[in-house]
């Protein structure tokens, strides 16, 4: 049955493949995993951030959902021993997602995570975001800025890029020329000058930067500050007129200013152009089908009720738990915030300052309202002080 040759991939595979992608789809999966194993090939979806199983299939159909997926995405099927990467699109009941292909060798075969992207999500809103109204007024303050720098920083996949395009969103119209440098452009918005970062042909984030400076921009979008003449630059484009946003990998507010501090930038040129740092984290929903109501005997805790996640689910959730929300921490560069930084370049006081709410007290205003769980903040918040 599968001796013949690889490339004439069988309907029920092709059927097989349709049916993996559209239940991941179905099931709001950001990632699709296919692994192989000695004896097997292991699904796994990512979904509200954590990876569950799909099915497991046999190895025999191995080689031959590889191919198709391979087929889908135009790579070279005969090419087994380097990763590639490519793409396609997917549309099922009206609804376009973009699907990202990455296959990487194994001891096994090919291992392949299909990144899916919801093309229709071009609803970037603010409202949507999850901030407070304190937060909300904050953001929307720091981009109705001219100039000037807002940073947006936390691990990979806590959410960054949304806030970003909702920033972009919001300040999206005929009078402003919008620029955005990524790795690589996640979602395409109409209006906005895309460009995807290829170090191949040295097109880096600071070469890009450079080049829009000369393009009359208003509006510029870093992905990210990864090094020190990058940063420069868009310091220097913050302080001539431009709206800058970016982001930085770290955990905290605060972690940011030390990291631009090491990489070499003056204090000063970090009060004369920032606006508000922002640290994020997504947090899974509670289901509000069946959390399970808990009352709490822990007196340092600012909320008398809280919710607790029902690990067996229900029709409406995974593990009592649907869909995410980011939990927000913000520094504004108030006169006193900036006088703290000049004066002794550290933060450690900032906590106590009334600029200031950190991501665990932004949880517990989610916890008090039931939004999420106290297991589910400590999940995400397991490496940042208290």
């Amino acid at each position: 049955m599968h001796h013949h040759h690889e490339l004439e991939i069988q309907p029920s595979i092709i059927n097989l493949v349709e049916d993996i992608i559209n239940h991941a789809i179905h099931e709001k999966a950001s990632d699709i995993h296919l692994e192989p194993y000695v004896d097997q090939l292991r699904i796994r979806f990512r979904i509200d951030g954590l990876l569950r199983e799909y099915q497991t299939l046999t190895s025999q159909w191995m080689l031959q959902i590889i191919s198709r997926i391979k087929v889908l995405a135009s790579l070279d099927i005969s090419e087994k021993r380097l990763p590639q990467d490519g793409h396609f699109n997917w549309s099922l009941k009206q609804k376009n997602t973009d699907c990202r292909i990455s296959t990487c060798p194994t001891i096994f075969g090919e291992k392949i995570v299909i990144r899916l992207l919801d093309s229709s999500q071009e609803q970037f809103n603010i409202t949507e975001l999850g901030m407070s109204h304190t937060h909300q007024t904050l953001f929307l303050n720091a981009i109705a800025q001219p100039q000037g720098l807002i940073l947006v920083t936390g691990p990979t996949g806590s959410g960054k890029t949304v806030t970003l395009y909702s920033a972009i969103n919001q300040l999206n119209n005929i009078e402003r020329n919008i620029s955005t440098i990524e790795d690589p452009v996640e979602i395409k918005l109409h209006g906005i000058n895309q460009v995807s970062v290829n170090p191949k042909i040295g097109l880096t984030f600071s070469h890009a930067l450079r080049a829009f400076l000369r393009q009359d921009p208003d509006v510029i979008m870093v992905g990210e500050m990864r090094d020190f003449e990058t940063a420069e630059i868009a310091i220097k484009a913050a302080q001539t007129g431009h709206l800058v946003l970016s982001t930085l990998h770290t955990n905290s507010a605060a972690e940011s200013i030390h990291r631009l501090l090491n990489m070499g930038i003056p204090a000063y040129q970090i009060v004369n152009c920032f606006h508000l740092i922002i640290a994020q984290r997504l947090a899974r929903k509670l289901c509000q089908h069946c959390r399970i109501p808990q009352e709490n005997n822990l007196t340092e805790l600012p909320f008398t009720t809280h919710y607790s996640a029902n690990k067996k689910g229900c029709a409406h959730c995974h593990q009592g738990y649907q869909g995410r929300t980011a939990i927000y921490e913000m520094i504004q560069f108030t006169p006193s915030v900036k006088n703290m930084l000049l004066t002794t370049q550290s933060l450690t006081t900032l906590t106590n300052n009334a600029a200031f709410t950190s991501l665990r007290t932004s949880g517990y205003q989610k916890i008090s309202e039931g939004i999420t769980s106290l297991e589910e903040l400590y999940r995400i918040t397991i490496h940042d002080q208290t």
